[in-house]
């Protein structure tokens, strides 16, 4: 359910990216309305992209300790 929202959401912003580019050049106002949608955009991707993850997969990977690399590892023959 919220897959499709998030769906709908990405579509509608495409649509204001299309409608506001056409805008950029000629006001500042439509080029900051721009950037804040490209960013609404970006947000709406990466919790689209969080939905999909395999959330038990993350919490393992959590668990085991990861081998740490030093500065000194860089630095050996």
């Amino acid at each position: 359910m919220k897959k499709e929202l998030l769906l709908v959401a990405i579509k509608e912003k495409e649509k204001q990216l299309a409608k506001l580019e056409k805008h950029i050049e000629k006001s500042s106002i439509c080029s900051e309305l721009y950037n804040k949608v490209v960013l609404e955009k970006a947000i709406l991707k990466k919790e689209l992209s969080d939905l999909e993850k395999n959330k038990f997969a993350e919490k393992v990977k959590f668990l085991f300790p990861r081998k740490k690399t030093l500065i000194c590892d860089y630095f050996k023959e």
